[in-house]
Formats: C-alpha cells, sequence, structure tokens
C-alpha cells in the first residue's frame, strides 16, 4: 500500500522523484492552481506559459511531464489538470482534487516518492487529495510474475510508493483526521477492487468468508458465517437456490461493528455471486469473461464495515454478504423451478440469470429481522440499469422518497455518480405467477425497476430502504480515469462509508 503523510517541506528542496501541481482550464489558457506558487516562481512567473507551449490546457486529468527547474531535488514536474479554474472566490471542488491527483499518481507509477503541491484550502482538501492519490495509485499484479507484494511485475510498474501532501498540516487534527479517515477508507475501497479483481477460482463464497473472517478478527468485527447446512436449517432457499449448480458451496456472512455510543443502527446488504454464469439460463457468449465482478455489491459491503470499523465510528453497522456460485449442472436450479425463501415466500424462478436479487432477498428478509434502522442493499443487479444510465453511474430505488434523495445526495458529497430511480406500482403485476408467490422475472422493459420491486417484497414492514444498482460502474473494462482503474472499481464503498458517518451524526432521519 502506498504511504501517506502531510509535510510542510517547501517543494525546491524537497527530495523525491517528481513534484506535482495543479493547472486549471482559464479562460485565456492555463492558470497553475494554488499551491504551486514555489514551482511557478522558479519558472519567473511563467510556469503557464511553458504548459501552454507544451500542449497543456488544464483540462480534467490531463497530464504533462517536463523537467524541473534549476535548483529542485526533484528531477520532474508533473502538471495535472483541475478542469475549469473556479470563479473568483471559490474553490476547487473536492472531486476535481480528487480526480486530478489520481491521474497524477497513476501516470507515477513505478516511483518512489512524489510531492503533491495541489490547493490544499482546507482539512477536506486535504483529505480530498490524500483519497484521490491513494485510489490512483492502485494495482492489481498479483497474479503477474515477480508482481506480487508490492514489487515490479514482469512488463509492469509498481504503484508510486510515497505520497507528500505538500502544504499539509502534520500538527492540525483536522488535517490529521482528513488524512486518516483517507487511508483507512482508501485502503479498505483498493482491498474491495483486489476482491473484484481476484479470479473465481481462487475466490469461491468459502474463501471470500475466510477472507471476511480474518479482516474482522483483526478490527474487532463481530462475524458469523452460515455454511450451507446451517442455510438448510435455516430455511434459506434463495441462496441454497442460486448455489445448488456449484461444487462450491454458498454462504451468508454477517459482519457486526458496534461504535461507541451507536444511537442508529444501519444494515448494508451484499450481492457476491463470486461468478455468474447464467445458470441452466446460460449468458451468451462474450457476456461472461466479466463475471468475476458479480460480487462486487458484497466487496463493498464487506469494505464499508470495515472502514466503518477503523475510524471508530459511534455507530453500529451490519454487513450481510449473500455468497454463492451460480453454475449449471444437474444440480442446479432449473427455469420453471420453485424456491421457498427464508421469509417463507416462494419465487417461480423463471431465469436462473436472475439469480442476485434470490441471495439478496434471503439476506433483505434476514437484515430486517435486527429491525435497524434503514437498510441499503448494493449489487451489481440488471443490464437494463446499464442501459438506463450507462456505465459510471449507479441508479438508486427506495421505499422512503427522502430515504432515496439522502443517499442520493450522499453519493454525490463523495463523488460517486448516482441517479434515483422510480419503484412503478404498474410494473409489479408483471412478476405475479400462477405457481408461486412471486417469479423472479417480469416485464422486460424497466428491467432494473422491476428488480427494485422484487427486493422491496422481501423488507420488513415499516424499514426504511434503499437498493443501489451498481451494475455500470462497478467494473471499468475501459481505459483507466481519474483515480478510477481498469478493473474492479470499489464503487458504492465511498457512499456507505458516509451514510454511516451521517447516521452517527444524527443526519438520516
Amino acid at each position: 500500500m502506498t504511504a501517506l503523510t502531510l509535510s510542510t517541506a517547501a517543494a525546491p528542496g524537497l527530495r523525491a522523484d517528481a513534484i506535482v501541481v495543479g493547472v486549471a482550464k482559464g479562460a485565456q489558457g492555463p492558470v497553475v492552481a494554488p499551491g504551486a506558487e514555489a514551482v511557478d516562481q522558479a519558472y519567473d512567473g511563467k510556469l503557464a506559459g511553458v504548459l501552454e507551449t507544451l500542449g497543456a490546457s488544464g483540462a480534467e486529468g490531463e497530464v504533462t511531464k517536463l523537467p524541473a527547474p534549476a535548483g529542485f531535488k526533484a528531477p520532474v514536474l508533473v502538471a495535472v489538470g483541475l478542469g475549469a479554474e473556479p470563479e473568483k472566490d471559490s474553490a476547487y471542488s473536492a472531486e476535481a482534487l480528487r480526480r486530478a491527483a489520481g491521474a497524477a499518481a497513476r501516470a507515477l507509477a513505478g516511483s518512489k516518492k512524489a510531492a503533491f503541491a495541489l490547493p490544499l484550502a482546507e482539512a477536506a482538501d486535504a483529505g480530498a487529495v490524500a483519497e484521490g492519490a491513494l485510489l490512483g495509485a492502485y494495482s492489481f499484479d498479483a497474479y503477474k510474475e515477480n508482481g506480487r507484494n508490492g514489487s515490479k511485475a514482469k512488463n509492469g510498474k509498481a504503484p508510486l510508493a510515497e505520497i507528500a501532501l505538500l502544504g499539509g498540516k502534520p500538527r492540525d487534527k483536522a488535517y490529521r483526521a482528513a488524512v486518516e479517515r483517507a487511508l483507512a477508507v482508501s485502503e479498505e475501497l483498493n482491498r474491495a477492487r483486489d476482491l473484484i479483481n481476484t479470479p473465481p477460482n481462487d475466490l469461491n463464497p468459502e474463501a471470500f468468508a475466510a477472507v471476511a473472517q480474518a479482516a474482522a478478527k483483526e478490527n474487532g468485527i463481530k462475524v458469523t458465517v452460515l455454511d450451507e447446512k446451517a442455510l438448510a436449517k435455516g430455511g434459506y432457499g434463495g441462496i441454497l437456490g442460486v448455489g445448488a449448480g456449484s461444487a462450491s458451496a454458498p454462504r451468508l456472512v454477517q459482519l457486526t461493528y458496534s461504535g461507541p455510543g451507536a444511537k442508529k443502527h444501519l444494515a448494508f446488504v451484499g450481492k457476491g455471486i463470486t461468478y455468474d454464469s447464467g445458470g441452466i439460463s446460460l449468458k451468451p457468449a462474450g457476456h461472461n469473461e466479466t463475471m468475476k465482478c458479480d460480487m462486487s455489491g458484497a466487496a463493498a459491503v464487506f469494505a464499508a464495515v470495515v472502514a466503518a470499523a477503523r475510524l471508530q465510528l459511534p455507530v453500529k453497522v451490519t454487513g450481510w454478504l449473500a455468497l454463492a456460485e451460480n453454475m449449471p449442472s444437474g444440480s442446479a436450479t432449473r427455469p420453471g423451478d420453485v424456491l421457498r425463501m427464508y421469509s417463507g415466500k416462494t419465487v417461480e424462478v423463471l431465469n436462473t440469470d436472475a439469480e442476485g436479487r434470490l441471495v439478496l432477498a434471503d439476506a433483505l428478509w434476514k437484515a430486517s429481522e435486527d429491525k435497524p434502522d434503514a437498510i441499503v442493499d448494493v449489487a451489481t443487479l440488471t443490464g437494463a440499469m446499464m442501459l438506463a444510465l450507462g456505465n459510471r453511474t449507479f441508479g438508486v430505488m427506495a421505499n422512503d422518497d427522502a430515504f432515496r434523495t439522502a443517499v442520493h445526495e450522499t453519493a454525490a458529497e463523495v463523488g460517486e455518480d448516482a441517479w434515483p430511480m422510480p419503484l412503478p406500482e404498474h410494473l409489479r403485476k408483471g412478476m405475479d405467477s400462477p405457481t408461486a408467490d412471486i417469479a423472479n422475472m417480469g416485464e422486460r422493459y424497466g428491467g432494473g425497476l422491476v428488480a427494485g420491486l422484487f427486493l422491496r417484497e422481501f423488507v420488513g414492514e415499516g424499514i426504511t430502504w434503499a437498493h443501489l444498482d451498481i451494475a455500470g460502474p462497478a467494473f471499468n473494462e475501459a481505459a483507466p480515469f481519474g483515480y478510477t482503474p481498469k478493473g474492479g472499481t470499489g464503487t458504492a464503498v465511498r457512499t456507505l462509508v458516509r451514510l454511516a458517518e451521517r447516521a452517527a451524526a444524527g443526519d438520516l432521519g
């Protein structure tokens, strides 16, 4: 993991491989951002002009490298675009700082140390830069030759090893707290990314449960794991039905963190399909290759609970990881089968590739038994949500409009793209079954909303609930951008952590 410190050192005398400065897109060309005054002075106040000559504009994510000025101990200057220059008396947004820091950290892969001289007007800015840099420095090389333990991988570069935030205030409690929070959240989010990127032959439900148990022990979190025998005894027909075709048995993991003086209780429920072939309703060619990411919801929930424990938030958070592998075999659930869920309801399975809602249904009902103040489930649930919102935005549905708004606003606050979605009542009729209480499929159009309506059926009466469909942004198959890598992204971790913080502060109603 990349190390990070606050530094009061001046840029010219700091020993590092590179100095990172910010440049914004101004009305008349690139503008050097605050924090880089000493660097700009070394260029006689002409750094913006030099960068413009080199083709830099200050556009978001743009990275320009050039030799550092004479007298600097760092040999390289890295100018990273912050996007549009803020209006007068306005500051750079936290997300602009996160994205710029992430782009710079990724560009400096292979370096031992970099000093970031980006705008730090307040402690929150230090947190944003730290978070962006730590997330941007992420790489997954565990399966490449010589790539274990952060060493240089064959045909690759090791992540940036150390980050110094210039202009930070090491003795200021607010600055220290902001950086410590960024470290905890970023390290756990990156652990979620590792889980998502781990191939399914190494991460089956049992292996995922073992990771959760080890992390729980390390962080003082209570953990309970229900194996296939306990699931059968408890009547968890949804989880067992999905996992029936696999040689790897399913698991339901409960992680409980009870913070000091906790007055609120949040339950997070994650879909953990460690590999999704579609089951008997097999996915078509070209749709299987990335299905190791179908446990991204469970990874997000796991990371959020551990982060809450590391931050010692005064709130109770229970995480539920519904883990199964969806495979076709002679023992697999068939289209037309009827499953009796943990709630007692029966579900006619019309499509075995609509399996995520089945494991979530059991976990939601179980989570409801504790009567938490709110439940939030997270799942790579439907391709329909990707069609509706694209690859970078997750949908938010809820049984309470105010809570849906709160979740949406929370996502925006931490820099995660989300959009509120409805739960139209007329779509519920499409899931009526002549054989069972409900079918796991409904109308074709609005499939993401149909899935949300299905899940709502398994939330306990009177409990506030929200559903995050992260199918689009959970796994990035395109080029990296900002602090988002190729592969597993860790989407929703930061939203969940912030929801826990808001609940602790009594800010969620």
